[in-house]
């Protein structure tokens, strides 16, 4: 087989590349490896493929703006089961397997935990043999390449497309027209949209192989083309401008993820990019339907569309529209047969994160949508003549996506127990009411072929040894190490393998930062969005506090601490750019002070993604996850770290509840307020003032950074920082602090007793088994999907 796989290498890299080996650059290698394993998926894709056809299987659509896939040619190693046989390969070659692998553009098509989230599901739908299609779009430059300048994010465009993408197949025959703008006429009792505006959707498909190679399902992307030729008129005359403006319409589409939507241009092209997605995925569902089938009042019972958040929730819509206007079905039944097809996941309580479109922007750019969201909203009240007069879906001038997505789901899901709950009580209280039972909850997962077996092998390796093999693809089976962790021996191994991961983060951190941190320290890690709710504030203002006890009594028996943060803000987040400026200001302070050397470090690597959390997770001692509870749907990062070893520091939010409960209370450090208290304290308009006078602590740290101890080339720098710590502290900081610094001390002096530590960390990888994203696949199949495994 070895031999297989390096004649193959060998075949892509003359025949391929056209390279020899005596001139062959890490780049043709990676590209000629790529191809070998590539070859190696066709088959599993094609067989499922004919299998669904031939079996007339139903089929899982999951609509999403983002896939966060990450690199793809070991993951396809991985799941192949070539991952040791492509090292040992290329080693024979001379060539540095670990080179290549990491020679792959890390594709940005997402922002965090929502994206990453996607290219887990679509991996373990392919490991249980749920026959899906994923559908994005094909940003050519994905969110923004972060760098820092004076401290503060700056953004540039992502370049993942420079070089051929080998995992990607172009599909030029699948192209859909996709309208935009115009006006709609009465036609013979017909309405009839008249578009100004037009783009082709052409499909980029990407096969996505499961674990073992037994089944592969596809990854649809969409790019968008000029549906008008190039004026070549216009051009002869010297308006070069006006000859592109197709050209140029279309490309914008699909250019980047996540506009900045401050402006009213922004948010037309984040709108248009919804639809363009969208719409392009369901003519495209249609289209596959009717090649077997005429009669389209049958589809829910071999299409399941899953909504991924509200960015697709245009999906009701639209379907309804092709439904009625191109296949003449009537529209209560058109709106029927969509609710049965559509499922919605709901990952955001907060609410200017459930989308909101002005009915001007709405009309403008969809006019015929816009009529038929008021026919929804309409035919809703008609069937539910109890519904609440504030309840609806277009509210104040206002199309509510949220409320639209609800109305046109048979289902609609959290993603934790709690946050289940709350969408129940909070969000969508008077539609729980009219639809009981139509919200069911399925709490988030991780892969564990990539968060385990691939990104952390030494731990892998560890885990075979002593349960053997199997658990990749049934996580339960970590239980099995439960009875080991009090044999001293084990806990040996895993500290061992730990530190190799630390000692690898550290050279990495010491190369791509120039700071120098010493892997015995405490890795404490907050890796996530910068978003005020999830609180990377309230962490580095305990740090300033850590610094300032560290200076006061340098003697004291400090346990060492490298604070770790990542994770980029959203262009136009004002206030969490400025997090990060302050985060990156305090480092400089720290970093310097000979006082407190090596017993504390700030680290703050740019442009996390993917292939920079796979170096992290693995490496961490402490899991941050700190968000005002109540806030935060989910996490999956939470999940990363407890799968990898290290025990959260967190607040009762999201799936932290069902890692606390997994987990034990002996193996989590808890501290904060919980939903229901975080409500009644918000109550008192002077909470914030109450809670930084009653706390030295944060008082002193507040005046440090208000008289510009971290800024003093500007010291008013963080002044309205400061204002809106003392005056409207929405996410309740100051009324954590102190409980954070209290389990902050808990964590060092279990860290302090490494074999305290140790059983920590080792339990939280035993009893992380219920966090696969296998099990949470296997829960939208049967509560939300009705579809059966193929293999």
């Amino acid at each position: 087989m070895t031999q297989s796989l390096r004649v193959d290498i060998l075949r892509h890299l003359s025949f391929t590349i056209g390279k020899d080996q005596a001139h062959a650059t890490t780049y043709d290698w990676r590209m000629a490896l790529s191809y070998a394993i590539r070859d190696r998926v066709m088959e599993p894709w094609f067989a499922a493929t004919r299998r669904t056809w031939a079996e007339d299987r139903k089929r899982v659509y999951y609509l999403s703006m983002e896939f966060l896939t990450g690199r793809l040619l070991e993951d396809a190693a991985i799941n192949l089961g070539l991952h040791e046989e492509a090292e040992a390969t290329l080693a024979a070659l001379g060539v540095d397997y670990r080179a290549v692998v990491e020679d792959e553009p890390d594709p940005a098509l997402g922002n965090g935990g929502l994206g990453r989230l996607a290219a887990c599901f679509m991996e373990s739908m392919a490991t249980l043999g749920c026959p899906a299609y994923g559908y994005g779009i094909r940003y050519e430059h994905g969110l923004f390449r972060q760098s820092f300048h004076g401290g503060q994010q700056v953004e540039a465009p992502e370049d993942w497309l420079d070089h051929p993408h080998p995992w990607d197949f172009d599909r030029p025959e699948a192209q859909y027209v996709i309208p935009f703008k115009g006006m709609v006429e009465q036609r013979d009792s017909k309405q009839v949209w008249v578009p100004e505006e037009t783009v082709f959707a052409q499909a980029h498909d990407t096969p996505v192989i499961g674990w073992q190679g037994k089944w592969a399902n596809t990854l649809r992307l969409w790019s968008a083309r000029p549906t008008g030729q190039f004026d070549l008129e216009r051009f002869n005359r010297g308006d070069y401008t006006a000859a592109a403006e197709p050209e140029t319409l279309a490309r914008t589409l699909s250019r980047v993820l996540y506009p900045d939507d401050t402006t009213y241009q922004g948010k037309e092209l984040r709108l248009k990019q919804e639809f363009f997605l969208t719409s392009a995925a369901l003519q495209d569902i249609l289209r596959r339907f009717l090649q077997s089938r005429s009669d389209l009042r049958a589809l829910p019972k071999y299409v399941a569309i899953q909504m991924n958040d509200t960015h697709p929730a245009i999906a009701g819509p639209e379907l309804i529209r092709l439904l009625v206007d191109d296949h003449g079905i009537e529209l209560r039944d058109a709106v029927h047969i969509a609710q049965k097809c559509l499922g919605y996941t709901n990952h955001t309580l907060l609410p200017e994160a459930l989308e909101r479109w002005a009915t001007y922007t709405f009309g403008n750019v969809l006019p015929r949508h816009m009529q038929i969201v008021e026919q929804i909203d309409g035919l809703h009240l008609e069937e539910n003549l109890s519904r609440p007069h504030y309840v609806g879906i277009v509210k104040h001038h206002e199309v509510r996506m949220g409320e639209l997505a609800f109305i046109m789901a048979h289902k609609v899901n959290g993603v934790s127990a709690l946050h289940t709950d709350l969408i129940r009580q909070n969000l969508f209280p008077d539609l729980d009411r009219l639809h009981p039972g139509r919200i069911v909850n399925q709490t988030n997962g991780v892969t564990p072929r990539r968060w385990l077996k691939m990104s952390n092998p030494a731990l892998s390796r560890l885990i075979t040894q002593t349960i053997g093999e199997g658990w990749e693809a049934d996580l339960d089976k970590l239980k099995g190490l439960e009875p080991h962790v009090d044999d001293a021996s084990f806990r040996q191994k895993f500290g061992s393998a730990k530190w190799a991961n630390k000692v690898r983060l550290s050279n990495w951190l010491n190369t791509t930062t120039g700071i120098a941190v010493d892997p015995d320290a405490l890795f404490d890690v907050q890796v996530k969005r910068i978003h005020e709710y999830k609180r990377q504030l309230l962490n580095i203002l305990e740090t300033i506090a850590r610094w300032k006890a560290i200076r006061d009594n340098p003697n004291a028996d400090w346990v060492p601490r490298v604070k770790i943060f990542a994770g980029k803000s959203a262009p136009g987040y004002a206030v969490a750019k400025e997090i990060i400026h302050l985060i990156n200001d305090v480092a400089t302070v720290i970093n310097n002070d000979p006082v407190t050397g090596d017993m504390l470090k700030v680290v703050f690597p740019a442009n996390y993604n993917v292939s920079m959390a796979e170096k992290l997770m693995p490496a961490a001692d402490l899991s941050e996850q700190i968000s005002t509870a109540g806030k935060e749907a989910s996490g999956t990062g939470n999940m990363k770290f407890m799968i990898n070893g290290a025990p959260t520091i967190g607040t009762l939010d999201g799936a932290n509840v069902e890692i606390l409960r997994e987990v034990g209370e002996d193996n989590f450090f808890l501290f904060g307020l919980t939903a229901d208290e975080v409500i009644r304290r918000r109550e008192d308009p002077d909470h914030a003032r109450n809670a930084i006078e009653a706390s030295q602590t944060l008082l002193d740290v507040l005046q440090m950074i208000a008289e510009g101890r971290f800024s003093p080339d500007q010291p008013d720098r963080y002044h309205q920082l400061v204002h809106r710590m003392w005056h409207h502290d929405y996410f309740l900081v100051a009324s954590d602090f102190d409980s954070y610094i209290k389990a902050q001390g808990e964590a060092d002096r279990a860290f302090a007793d490494r074999d305290r530590w140790l059983k920590m960390a080792a339990l939280n990888t035993a009893r992380s088994g219920f966090f696969s994203s296998d099990r949470t696949i296997r829960g939208y199949m049967t509560d939300i999907w009705d579809i059966e495994p193929a293999i």
